[in-house]
């Protein structure tokens, strides 16, 4: 039997009554299923988990980490990537900085994915990338660019759509070598990102629930996938408004595949295939 309306609810305030964190807004569907596996992979019950919450904080934490971690791969969705190499960076190249902001990044295999992309477009150098998540094992992990070759080998096949195929000339083809950017040992089963990439992003623990600003930071692009979707519609429009207050005018934001801007919000950005900029 799947947990109560009562017992999602006991949930969410337990954890906002001793720590910062609010899942009120999220969707219960997918916090259900999440709680239903912190249940199963601790052995216990629900009056058990919340008396645990209540008495450890590290637990709490762990919890919490174990809720909103996100699952990511290199090059998702190619034609995402692609869109982004041939129609969106292409107009960011004059500029003398271009800021990027990925919110909500997880372990980082999207932020090494586009500093590749960077890297191949001559655009590396004038790229500063901010790269946040609300849970800070993900961001530990995201720092070392170390991760499992077997779930990433499938991958390489999205490497090669993006990085060294060209889907509006299929005679062109860049044959670009893994070892430029990562390293694979298939002997312990890694695939590890080379250094010059993991130095140049600044990861940061940030919870968009929250809303905290960046000193009024803007960007040229925000990439922000796969996140919204676990949210009720209330706080999405909360983080939209943030999102657009952070983007410089003309400036893109990019969405999960399964994911589109709602409400008036809307109306302040253009549609461009996957993407939105900004208009004012």
């Amino acid at each position: 039997m799947g947990l109560s309306d009562t017992e999602i609810q006991s949930f969410i305030s337990t954890i906002k009554n001793h720590s910062e964190y609010d899942f009120s807004e999220y969707s219960e569907k997918s916090l259900k299923r999440r709680i239903q596996k912190v249940i199963d992979d601790n052995r216990i019950d629900m009056p058990m988990l919340i008396k645990r919450l209540q008495n450890d904080r590290q637990f709490l934490e762990k919890t919490v980490r174990d809720i909103t971690v996100n699952t990511t791969e290199l090059f998702r969705d190619p034609k995402v990537w692609q869109d982004l190499r041939f129609r969106v960076l292409p107009r960011l190249k004059k500029n003398k900085t271009i800021n990027i902001w990925h919110a909500g990044c997880s372990t980082g295999q999207e932020v090494y994915s586009l500093l590749i992309l960077l890297n191949e477009m001559g655009l590396f150098d004038k790229a500063k990338v901010l790269a946040t998540d609300i849970n800070e094992d993900a961001l530990e992990e995201a720092k070392k660019g170390v991760y499992k070759y077997r779930f990433n080998i499938g991958y390489l096949d999205n490497f090669d759509k993006v990085i060294k195929e060209n889907p509006f000339n299929y005679e062109e083809y860049n044959d670009v070598p893994y070892s430029r950017y990562f390293r694979i040992n298939k002997s312990d089963d890694s695939l590890l990102i080379n250094d010059f990439l993991k130095k140049k992003p600044i990861f940061r623990k940030h919870d968009l629930v929250r809303g905290e600003n960046f000193y009024f930071a803007k960007f040229d692009l925000i990439l922000c996938r796969n996140v919204i979707i676990y949210f009720k519609y209330e706080l999405q429009s909360k983080v939209f408004k943030m999102l657009h207050e952070h983007l410089y005018t003309h400036g893109y934001l990019l969405f999960g595949m399964h994911e589109s801007m709602l409400g008036d919000i809307a109306n302040r950005f253009d549609k461009k295939g996957h993407f939105y900029r900004k208009k004012y």
